[in-house]
């Protein structure tokens, strides 16, 4: 088992999430963003390294307290070896997402995705209609929408497994996070940022999109549509079909994402 080595978590291996978002003293609003791994992530890093006959997770409570146990068979000692660790409570399922967390806290043990502690801290700017504000006990409490994704694209790492690279997208395509030499970029915001879809250097890039205003983000109608964008230049992701700025806010608030008149009956 010595010569076996974990590897380094890949930008298809990292999940992105928004961990808080907040005001800054400019007025400006920003979210601070959570790299992870999926237990997915740690049972396929298992099967690769150690074959899917040689490790083993238990569960058991200690003190209340979920504890997961991977047991990895070393061949040269006829032992097993064991890792374990705690996990926290999920916001959604508890049980399930307490185990799922003891499991992963456990995968960082043997190795599995411990680069992620090296990650630089993670702050984006975010866009008008990508956060709102709600009253909770007399204070304002600012969240993004639903459909207001980020995600990895490349990521980096020195000698040392440590991230010096570390590109994040949102949704569109447009760089919001750009890490490079162990030294932040800046990027540009309002949407305006360079597109970066591709996950290796030797795939194709994919070209930047079109000029956007700092309301909406434009997007080309689909083949066959000849309906006039509006003066703003934003168009349903749907349809393709042309969405005012009273359209647009009000499917925001209510759907949680851009849709047209019409898109939003069908919703």
């Amino acid at each position: 088992m010595k010569d076996l080595k974990i590897p380094l978590l890949t930008a298809e291996d990292i999940d992105c999430r928004v961990q808080s978002v907040s005001k800054a003293k400019n007025g400006t609003i920003g979210a601070v963003l959570l790299l992870y791994k999926d237990a997915r992530v740690d049972m396929r890093i298992l099967d690769q390294v150690f074959g899917p006959g040689n490790w083993q997770r238990t569960h058991e409570l200690i003190n209340g307290n979920l504890f997961c146990t991977i047991e990895i068979w070393d061949e040269e000692k006829s032992t097993w070896v064991k890792k374990q660790d705690v996990g926290t409570e999920s916001n959604t399922e508890k049980e399930k997402g307490q185990a799922s967390d003891a499991f992963k806290r456990a995968g960082f043990n043997v190795g599995i995705g411990r680069e992620l502690y090296s990650a630089p801290f993670t702050y984006v700017e975010l866009n008008d209609g990508e956060w709102k504000v709600e009253k909770v006990q007399g204070r304002d409490v600012y969240r993004t929408y639903p459909n207001v994704k980020f995600s990895v694209t490349k990521i980096g790492y020195n000698d040392r497994r440590e991230i010096v690279d570390l590109t994040i997208v949102d949704r569109f395509g447009n760089v919001r996070f750009l890490y490079e030499g162990g030294s932040q970029k800046k990027t540009a915001q309002g949407g305006q940022g360079s597109r970066q879809s591709a996950r290796s250097a030797g795939q194709a890039q994919t070209p930047p999109p079109a000029a956007q205003t700092p309301q909406a983000t434009q997007r080309a109608p689909q083949v066959g549509q000849t309906a006039a964008i509006p003066a703003g230049g934003a168009v349903c992701p749907v349809c393709g079909g042309p969405i005012s700025d009273a359209e647009r806010d009000y499917s925001l608030r209510k759907y949680g994402r851009e849709l047209c008149r019409k898109c939003q009956r069908n919703a």
